[in-house]
């Protein structure tokens, strides 16, 4: 038993390692090189892992994770605040889907209960993968992201009546409706007890297994809350992951909420992982090769109606247009829960097993489809809106100022305000539009443009310019410009700033003699301070900074004809390195000598 489970975890790390940078590295995605790594492993690949459904059912604490770490980042104020689009967009979203899907049934003739079900199961949406893709895209904070958000939550406690009307709709609906009551009872009471113990108990408890100042004790402790959580929610049939976002919430403004997060972040990330991998491995494609032309229309159709009713709640939540197709691809899914629906579903004798195999390919489908409908906006809608909400470039009058500067960022920001401050004029480009009218309020005389255009260099005023000051924050941008530069206006003196060692020496290779990297002497500068609060004097820091700095510049140019060759490279580098700790040591040497 012992080898078949370190097998199996040996055999789910390899297929992860390998296919999640792949896909990430052609633009897919981490979660669907997690499905793709199930696929491969699972039954319908090269058939490696089986127990797919204990599986499954393990890997959904990582949602549970998930979720408990959100709400850490919600406090109940925050929550509250947020009542108008949990309670309204997320009851509009699961009312319109649910309606739209219940009437596509109904219209291919399915019975009325059936629809019903699998219209409620299908308007959820996957809290993991449209989490997981809001947090990998850093999307949260979006319109979308929040609307996003609400709605899933609201979807986690839609789950928990969907689920509890399944025995009333079925053969056996007389014998459970007194069962009914007795769970929605024990379910209240149970959110009850979780409010006040993670209001006045679980913070006590912290405080304790914090003092003993024991970091794997906190640890398992940690662990140890959102099992517990999750296990008593499910017990009396709610969601494990809501609850847990309840206790997260309640713990959001404590002092150790921070520590639980850090302790918890790796589990999350694993189980997740696991979660995806398990769903890939899930699905069936048995049901699908005996009907592929059914499943795949049942795909598509149940894709294109959530997506049309999403789109279309965009508009009313108020989304940016450029971000509702990422809004309605997002929640397109089926969801976690669909697969609880259509399973008691089944046990209420409301599907039959052909139904509910079908339903639950459709939902594993849709996930696995989710990633790619995101690449596609990426590649297809994105680059279309920032087309039309480009800005025109600026028509410049021929200017006469003696320095150009192109780019305007933080680094040539500082360099026009200096020369501003004597009395120097410049003529400055910058690409970002709201960067140029913020700066126009101030006195500057910035234009807006692509600056390695050369009539817009030429009508900056190249021809008559002495020097122009290369700050674009874009490595290729530079170096674009720097040839542009070199090829039209070669009378320019170029003055350029060095993103890393890389652009430092690929600005040598274009014989650009002056460079400065944009956070080296502020580093140095600070390592002086350090120094001098250490008890250093002031001349004495003043004399090693420049040491260092010299230093570095003679190893940077000492390694520059060898930085293609990495082995050499690296020889220099750790040569450099040895001369540079041999003269600080000859220096403490002679400090020493002299008493000081």
């Amino acid at each position: 038993m012992e080898h078949g489970l370190l097998l199996n975890a040996m055999i789910y790390l390899v297929a992860t390692v390998v296919m999640v940078p792949v896909a990430k590295r052609l633009g897919l995605g981490a979660v669907l090189g997690y499905l793709l790594a199930g696929i491969a492993v699972g039954p319908w690949g090269f058939g490696l892992i089986n127990g797919v459904e204990d599986i499954l059912s393990f890997s959904e604490f990582g949602v549970v994770l998930l979720l408990f770490l959100i709400g850490l980042e919600l406090d109940p104020k925050r929550l509250w605040s947020m009542r108008r689009p949990i309670f309204g967009w997320g009851g509009l979203q699961v009312a319109a889907c649910s309606a739209a899907l219940f009437a596509a049934g109904y219209l291919l003739h399915v019975g009325w209960r059936t629809a019903l079900i699998a219209a409620l199961g299908l308007s959820l949406s996957s809290t993991a993968i449209a989490l997981a893709s809001l947090q990998e895209r850093k999307l949260l904070t979006t319109p979308a992201g929040s609307a996003g958000f609400s709605i899933l939550l609201f979807q986690d406690i839609a789950a928990i009546p969907m689920i509890a009307l399944i025995p009333l709709l079925g053969a056996a609906a007389h014998d459970n409706s007194e069962q009914a009551w007795i769970t929605a009872l024990k379910a209240f009471g149970v959110i009850v007890t979780l409010i006040f113990s993670g209001r006045y108990l679980i913070r006590h408890v912290l405080r304790f297994i914090a003092n003993t100042n024991l970091r794997e004790i906190f640890t398992s402790f940690a662990l140890l809350l959102v099992i517990a959580i999750g296990w008593l929610m499910q017990s009396v049939g709610m969601s494990m992951a809501l609850g847990t976002f309840i206790a997260g919430v309640l713990l959001a403004d404590s002092e150790y909420r921070h520590a639980l997060e850090t302790d918890l972040e790796p589990f999350k990330g694993l189980l997740l992982g696991l979660f995806f991998t398990a769903v890939g491995m899930s699905i069936d494609f048995g049901v699908l090769l005996s009907r592929p032309a059914l499943i795949l229309g049942l795909v598509a159709a149940f894709l294109f109606i959530k997506i049309g009713m999403l789109y279309l709640l965009s508009k009313r939540i108020a989304i940016p247009v450029a971000e509702r197709a990422l809004f309605a691809f997002l929640l397109s899914q089926g969801g976690e829960f669909a697969f609880v629906v259509f399973g008691a579903a089944a046990g209420a004798r409301i599907f039959d097993a052909q139904t509910t195999s079908i339903l639950m390919v459709v939902v594993a489908l849709s996930m696995a489809v989710t990633p790619l409908l995101l690449v596609s906006y990426d590649k297809f809608i994105v680059p279309r809106f920032l087309m039309q909400s480009r800005r025109p470039d600026d028509n410049i009058e021929p200017q006469d100022s003696p320095v150009i500067i192109a780019g305007f960022g933080r680094f040539g920001q500082i360099i026009g305000r200096f020369l501003l401050a004597n009395r120097i004029r410049a003529t400055i480009l910058d690409h970002d539009p709201d960067q140029v009218d913020l700066v126009r309020k101030f006195g500057f005389k910035v234009f807006y443009g692509d600056a390695t255009r050369s009539d817009l260099i030429r009508a900056a005023g190249a021809q008559t310019a002495k020097i122009i000051v290369v700050a674009i924050d874009d490595v290729s941008q530079s170096l674009a410009l720097v040839d542009m530069i070199k090829r039209d206006f070669p009378h320019l003196k170029i003055l350029a700033r060095a993103r890393n060692v890389t652009h430092y020496y690929d600005l040598l290779d274009r014989d650009v003699s002056i460079i400065e990297r944009e956070t080296f002497d502020a580093s140095l500068q600070l390592g002086g301070k350090v120094l001098q609060e250490l008890g250093y004097e002031t001349a004495r820091v003043q004399d090693l900074l420049q040491k260092f700095r010299t230093h570095n510049l003679k190893t940077l140019l000492d390694v520059y004809p060898y930085y293609k060759d990495q082995h050499q490279m690296i020889s220099m580098a750790k040569q450099g390195r040895k001369e540079l700790e041999d003269m600080f040591a000859r220096d403490a040497e002679a400090s020493g000598k002299e008493g000081d």
